[in-house]
């Protein structure tokens, strides 16, 4: 029989505010990182400092934030009202202690809980807040979320407004660099919804006139689009409708409160529900909802008093009423939609025949390929059942709820020896291997058809639960682990066509990465380093100085599964998958699996040069 463990007086612990926090950061930021994901914690960190800023904006204080990320430091600077200067210490260092908590003061924030700024603080190696109003300034400055110092000026020539500077403790956020694209697609969320905010970021101003129409511009090829921007606002709502003349899947960007709401909810639901509708009910026909929403581009705002969040990160709207007086937010914004969007379509017959002609094009294309679909999803299912293709996780992206759904990840390799180190070395919870056979297929200019017909394209999608859009996503992060040489960079640009090309989605919102693994092991009898680059491989050989042992890893079937473990969990190396903003999907994929022309040939060459080197040295 085991021995009975004591329990006993000395076994209960009581953790105060910042022990807390840096012990469940995950509770707090969601999920830690290097900052390869726009999803990692050092992002949350700075969107919860930029929350406040962002409010006082709202209420009337101050029309500009200055924000500079200048390698780990942090500073974010406001204009607003400034924190009440004997409150300074409290708001950033007791929880449930904030001006939120006044609804006279803050309507409509993003955060009512009182955690934000605390959260930093106590995540943060050095952290420092300054506040200066009515010619007065009240600092505070803490290490680890303690207080180290504070200081009360009774006149000064600043500002008013809120000055915040922090850097996030390197023991918590490991190996962490900042990326400066998603800082600034953070920023221009910001913007987008806040007109006559001006954000300056690094010296970079940012700015928006037409809210969520600059939005849908800015993100989208505007050629691509069928018609021009439906852009509508009212009381506490902005909606912006476009339909792709390309892409097939449904693309949507969804805010509460000015917080970007990236898994939806009740907002974002309601939403496509008022649109088929309102469709509807305009033509009097009942559409397929699908044929409606087929290729849509669209984007709601609204703003709901005191929202209730699935998560801390606030990434999923559960609030059912818009507060107040107000009706549930569904009946809200049905209305807004049948009403603006019925008057829109009726004032522009043009627009109108255009969406028609788009979702009976739709309806015919979905017939056609009705009984493929069938036979497909059959495939996939007798496949899921009784082959290997897939060794799935127990956690899955839509388990809000479950702490480390933000970690789920498919992980898409190639051959047997690859994928089996993977799926012994992996997190069984959160981490999930497809194997591919043989390189896929082409698919630049294939129609959806296509997808449906090919094996392995047919299963990836069934994977990741894609089929009917991005809602029904399974895994958060959809990384390539292929070799690095030839031919694994190829099957990486064959999967990037097929992204490209059917479900764009998933690299717009940034769940596509490339896996990192090590080309070189240096080791002798005491230490094991592994390089990622010859730069990093001649500093270990220093290191260890004699005649230490390199290996070169010429595929991922060579490394063991002991050594992969180091590779895919919290040493992770992911290197995201982002679009180039100057060149158009279209336009991107032209260039790479297009007719061969001079400039790719230079580009290939190129870009293959060091690969190829560090095969020759390796050989």
């Amino acid at each position: 029989m085991a021995q009975e463990t004591k329990y006993t007086e000395d076994n209960i612990r009581s953790l105060d505010w910042k022990e807390h926090i840096r012990m469940r950061p995950g509770m707090y930021i969601g999920k830690l990182g290097d900052g390869s994901s726009p999803d990692d914690g050092i992002y949350i960190l700075v969107k919860e400092v930029l929350d406040n800023s962002i409010d006082e904006f709202v209420m009337g204080g101050g029309k500009t934030i200055e924000v500079s990320v200048q390698g780990n430091k942090v500073i974010v600077r406001d204009y607003g009202r400034g924190i009440p200067l004997g409150k300074v210490v409290d708001v950033v260092s007791k929880m449930n202690t904030g001006g939120k908590y006044d609804s006279k003061a803050f309507k409509k924030s993003v955060g009512l809980n009182g955690v934000g700024t605390k959260a930093v603080n106590a995540l943060s190696e050095f952290f420092r807040v300054e506040s200066t109003r009515d010619g007065k300034s009240a600092s505070a400055e803490f290490e680890k979320g303690t207080l180290m110092n504070q200081d009360l000026l009774d006149e000064t020539s600043r500002r008013r407004g809120t000055k915040v500077t922090f850097i996030a403790d390197e023991s918590i956020f490991k190996n962490y660099k900042y990326r400066p694209e998603y800082i600034i697609k953070l920023l221009k969320n910001y913007v987008y919804l806040n007109p006559g905010l001006t954000i300056v970021f690094n010296g970079e101003k940012f700015y928006s006139e037409n809210g969520l129409k600059d939005l849908l511009e800015d993100n989208n090829n505007v050629a691509d689009m069928l018609y021009p921007i439906i852009h509508l606002r009212g009381e506490d709502i902005e909606v912006a409708i476009t339909h792709s003349k390309t892409q097939y899947s449904e693309e949507y960007y969804s805010f509460v409160n000015g917080q970007n709401t990236s898994q939806g909810g009740t907002h974002l639901a309601a939403f496509r529900e008022a649109v088929v509708k309102t469709v509807r009910e305009y033509y009097g026909k009942n559409f397929d909802a699908s044929d409606v929403r087929k290729s849509i581009i669209g984007a709601i705002s609204i703003k709901v008093m005191e929202p209730v969040f699935e998560s801390q990160t606030k990434t999923k709207l559960g609030s059912t009423e818009m507060g107040g007086e107000l009706p549930t937010v569904r009946t809200y914004i049905n209305d807004f939609v049948k009403n603006k969007l019925d008057n829109y379509l009726h004032r522009n017959s043009d627009v109108a025949e255009q969406l028609q002609k788009k979702i009976l094009q739709a309806e015919k294309e979905r017939k056609e390929l009705s009984g493929i679909r069938k036979l497909a999803r059959d495939r996939a299912k007798k496949a899921s059942l009784h082959n290997k293709k897939l060794r799935d996780c127990r956690i899955h992206f839509a388990d809000i709820k479950r702490e480390g759904y933000l970690d789920t990840t498919l992980f898409i390799t190639e051959g047997d020896s690859a994928s089996g180190s993977i799926t012994k070395s992996r997190n069984v919870n959160t981490q999930a291997v497809f194997s591919l056979k043989g390189k896929p297929l082409n698919s630049y200019g294939l129609s959806k058809k296509i997808v449906y017909e090919n094996e392995e394209f047919n299963l990836l999608q069934a994977a990741l639960n894609i089929e009917d859009g991005m809602e029904g996503l399974r895994y958060n992060n959809v990384v390539i682990a292929t070799d690095a040489d030839v031919d694994g960079m190829h099957i990486r640009l064959l999967l990037i066509t097929f992204f490209l090309q059917f479900f764009p989605e998933i690299i717009k919102e940034g769940h596509l990465y490339i896996l990192e693994t090590p080309l070189f092991r240096v080791r002798n009898k005491k230490e094991t380093f592994y390089c990622y680059s010859e730069e990093e491989k001649q500093t270990a050989i220093k290191k260890l100085r004699g005649n230490p042992e390199i290996t070169r890893f010429k595929g991922l079937g060579e490394i063991s599964p002991d050594e992969f473990v180091h590779f895919i969990g919290d040493d992770i190396r992911l290197d995201p998958v982002m679009l180039d903003k100057d060149m158009s999907i279209e336009q991107m994929l032209e260039f790479y699996m297009g007719k061969n022309t001079p400039d790719r040939q230079k580009f290939i060459i190129s870009n293959l040069k060091v690969e190829l080197d560090l095969l020759d040295e390796g050989a």
